[in-house]
């Protein structure tokens, strides 16, 4: 493996002459970062500021690239052609970091000259495009009270977007126009590279920074080995020479890091999930909210410089690995899902950690959990880093969508599904595999905006549909496979059914009077014999059944041809 122990061009020594405005303990507010950023414009010509869409608030979003060509057409292109890093800030608009270290990094590659090769000349520099603040609308609800443990700024955003969504949930179900707006900026640059920059809550820890990489099992082969064997090493080594350590996210298993610490999950929701479906490689920074805000910054900034060193000196690995991980995406005959961790396989990793304290609080009474920074230790604690698939579905050749669904049809579009339009001329009957959905549990409180489906039990039937115009058909040989699968097979962790886009074909329309319907059964029992069987089975086996007119009449009239077909049947299917 080639390890480059000098940072092939942006070594910290830049760092001297920054501006105080950026590495102090504010962060711009959201007029104020564009204005900046459109002074940069105007005054480089390598550095250009797009407005790339609208947001909920209102206001654009903008994308910022470094090293494009000479127009956004041109600039697009080369993005696509070549390697490429996309760095997302203010997801959480409370959480800024990401935004000082960008406008830090500018700085810094004015200062070195604006390269565009390595130190030694042999490797082009990267495209690196910045959302410079994603959450618009967090960022113009600015205060200084909502991030109630976290050591500065002294102002910041919010949470919540203009629609009060945490848009890091949003990246499926797509209820933020901001996220039409991402996925506009994502196609456009398809980039090798992904990083979302956050801040995080939980326990202390001496830990500056720490990282949540891609679910290994997730990933198409080649990226589970370009992460975890090369990307992960070499960015260890290049931190340590930015006098920092690299350690991954502290998810804890019970109440402190002695219990172990777990592997994230990056559902398709989150943004590197989504990311990842399209193998980027993705990661997400998370820097300890009780750190002091410049020591923060600096963290994300020594990442980001650690990030672009790999792949100014690794571009050609990175390229290779995403061309045959798209390939694998083609050419899969089964699409695994609903990922639970494997607590059976425990690793140990070198935690640095303070020792867990206890003491009565004075005011509540109670001994409430607390952290001693004079007492640090270092020790190996569990490590739960393995999951394991609970489901999985073999790959169809095509699925196909009713031409009804629009806000689906839109959703896959935007983000740059192949698929065919059925139109009067080719309609046809085909044989198709249909989705029934044969239980489900709703929650009694909103996640997200959503009441989020769970316990989903989907049974497959196969069935002659006449397609009309409208409907649409979407191969699954192509390098979105892992995308299409995600949100089109009904129980995958982030379905377009789990996100209740499918309601409507979960209430029955019709029922029957039970005075005239029962005048109906003799007829319908004579001539549907297994029917027949079936009922009186029932009716000898189980009481309760035997006695309630309503329950035998259903029963009769769920399996006769009065019962609507549309009842629990999606409005998706599969060609084999």
């Amino acid at each position: 493996m080639k390890k480059v122990f000098i940072l092939p061009l942006l070594l910290l020594s830049y760092n001297k002459g920054y501006s105080q405005q950026w590495s102090a303990n504010t962060t711009p507010t959201y007029p104020e970062l564009i204005a900046h950023l459109q002074q940069l414009d105007k005054q480089h010509r390598e550095i250009r500021l797009y407005n790339m869409g609208p947001s909920d608030h209102g206001l654009p979003i903008y994308l910022c690239v470094v090293n494009g060509a000479k127009d956004s057409l041109k600039t697009f292109i080369k993005a696509r052609n070549n390697t490429t890093i996309l760095i997302n800030n203010a997801i959480h608009a409370g959480e800024p970091d990401g935004v000082n270290a960008s406008l830090l990094w500018l700085e810094q590659w004015i200062r070195a000259g604006k390269p565009t090769k390595s130190r030694d000349g042999k490797d082009d520099f990267p495209v690196i495009a910045f959302i410079p603040a994603y959450n618009v609308g967090g960022m113009m609800n600015r205060s200084s009270k909502s991030r109630a443990n976290q050591n500065g700024p002294e102002a910041y955003g919010f949470r919540g977007s203009a629609k009060n969504l945490d848009l890091n949930r949003d990246f499926i179900k797509m209820d933020a126009v901001n996220s039409f707006t991402f996925a506009r900026i994502f196609h456009a640059l398809d980039p090798d590279i992904f990083i979302d920059n956050h801040v995080s809550n939980g326990a202390d820890y001496p830990y500056t920074l720490t990282y949540i990489s891609s679910m290994k099992e997730r990933l198409a082969p080649t990226m589970q080995a370009l992460t975890y064997e090369s990307c992960i090493p070499i960015l260890k080594d290049y931190c340590q020479i930015g006098n920092f350590e690299l350690f991954p996210y502290v998810e804890l298993k019970g109440a402190t890091p002695e219990s172990g610490i777990v592997a994230f999950n990056d559902l398709p929701r989150y943004a590197m999930g989504y990311t990842s479906l399209f193998h980027s490689l993705s990661f997400t920074v998370e820097t300890h909210m009780l750190k002091a805000f410049p020591q923060r910054v600096q963290a994300t900034l020594n990442f980001m410089n650690s990030m672009i060193a790999y792949a100014i000196s690794h571009s050609q690995e990175i390229e290779t690995a995403r061309t045959a991980a798209k390939n694998w995406a083609k050419n899969q005959t089964s699409y695994a899902y609903n990922y639970q961790l494997d607590e059976k396989q425990v690793d140990q990793i070198r935690f640095k950690g303070y020792e867990a304290i206890y003491p009565e609080h004075p005011i509540t009474g109670l001994k409430q959990l607390g952290y001693d920074q004079k007492q640090p230790y270092e020790k190996y604690i569990p490590y739960y880093n393995h999951y394991q698939a609970k489901d999985s579905s073999s790959v169809p050749k095509y699925y196909i969508v009713s031409g009804q669904e629009q806000a689906i049809i839109e959703r896959l579009e935007s983000n740059q599904i192949e698929l065919t339009r059925i139109t009067a001329s080719s309609i046809k009957t085909i044989e198709v595999s249909s989705f029934i959905v044969k239980d489900f549990k709703a929650p009694s409180k909103p996640y997200e905006g959503h009441f989020k489906l769970q316990n989903l039990q989907v049974d497959k039937q196969l069935i002659t549909l006449e397609l009309k115009a409208g409907d649409i058909l979407i191969a699954c040989n192509q390098d979105k496979a892992n995308f299409i699968h995600a949100v089109l097979q009904p129980l995958a962790e982030d379905s377009y059914l789990t996100w209740n886009f499918f309601d409507s074909y979960l209430q029955q329309k019709e029922y029957f009077s039970p005075y005239v319907f029962k005048e109906q059964i003799a007829e319908i029992l004579n001539t549907q014999p297994k029917l027949k069987e079936a009922y009186e089975a029932r009716k000898r086996l189980d009481l309760k059944f035997a006695n309630d007119e309503w329950e035998q009449l259903y029963f009769i009239y769920q399996n006769s041809p009065y019962f609507e077909p549309s009842f629990m049947r999606l409005p998706v299917y599969e060609v084999y």
